[in-house]
């Protein structure tokens, strides 16, 4: 079985995580969306918040699970016996520490990290601009998959 993760902390999902995640089904028999936990960082979501976004986005979708973690990311993929990261690229600034990842996590492990290039339209938009957003009361609502509600 091909079983890969699409780790991130997802504070919160953004059209672009949709669109590598619809792309990612097609490429694996199944997609893990690991939601990593972070003790240091303060999140706009609660965890419970973040993962009913995803479920409810993908709901119906039998090659997703949507599961939490700590720690590294490689030692998650061995427990869970997932093979390959998915990871999302929108810029070159993306590629560039991605790579690094990439290279340090298989001299860790034998795991492989596949990239897909975000579609063109959502490459604008990150978890940190739509927090932005929210914050400041701006219409978030074209940048999130309609899950994502909060008012």
């Amino acid at each position: 079985m091909r079983r890969a993760i699409f780790p991130g902390s997802f504070d919160p999902l953004t059209l672009g995580h949709h669109d590598i995640i619809l792309r990612g089904i097609t490429l694996f028999d199944e997609l893990v969306i690991a939601i990593g936990k972070n003790a240091e960082k303060k999140y706009m979501f609660s965890l419970e918040q973040r993962m009913r976004f995803i479920t409810d986005a993908f709901k119906g979708e039998s090659k997703i699970k949507v599961l939490t973690y700590e720690g590294l990311t490689v030692d998650f993929c061995k427990k869970i016996e997932a093979s390959f990261i998915l990871r999302g690229l929108r810029n070159p600034a993306d590629f560039e520490f991605e790579k690094a990842i990439a290279h340090t996590n298989r001299s860790l492990s034998e795991i492989e990290t596949v990239f897909l290039l975000t579609s063109s339209g959502k490459s604008f938009i990150s978890s940190s601009i739509v927090r932005d957003v929210i914050r400041n009361g701006g219409d978030y609502k074209g940048l999130v998959p309609d899950s994502v509600r909060i008012i």
